[in-house]
């Protein structure tokens, strides 16, 4: 499972046109499932997702979580993160699992991350979606739940 994580001071996601998801302060996460995935990797993500530290403390330091800012998630679904454009310059995504578990590990993470008390927005799987955000720093993290190390 790849994520992009970006703080935002706020994000929404328009879904064919109607907005599904809003929030101020928080994390706009884009997430990609890759074929094999399973739910200890929607767990291991949402547990990532809302430990990481890196909102300021008052010394200006990234030290906070999303806790601890009373932020919230923008969670969208994108199979293009599993894309590869190594050989070619048209990307493949034989490695994004099918739409149906894709859909089902997804909707576990934000359950994941729900459970843990983050308030969660999310797109509408498989339709278009304009997602719009105001990124914060700018801080973006990449993460990986089989690059564990």
């Amino acid at each position: 499972m790849r994520a992009v994580v970006q703080r935002v001071s706020q994000a929404r996601v328009l879904s064919e046109g109607t907005e599904s998801g809003a929030i101020g302060k928080g994390f706009c996460v884009l997430l990609g499932v890759e074929a094999g995935d399973t739910e200890k990797d929607a767990v291991y993500m949402a547990d990532k997702i809302r430990k990481l530290r890196v909102f300021e403390d008052e010394n200006d330091k990234m030290n906070l979580s999303l806790s601890q800012v009373d932020g919230s998630v923008l969670l969208v679904s994108q199979f293009t993160l599993l894309g590869d454009a190594r050989g070619q310059n048209r990307p493949g995504f034989t490695r994004a699992e099918a739409p149906e578990r894709a859909d089902e590990l997804y909707l576990k993470t934000a359950a994941a991350l729900r459970e843990a008390g983050v308030p969660v927005e999310t797109g509408v799987f498989r339709t278009h979606m304009e997602v719009s955000l105001v990124n914060d720093g700018p801080v973006t993290i990449l993460l990986d739940s089989r690059k564990l190390f």
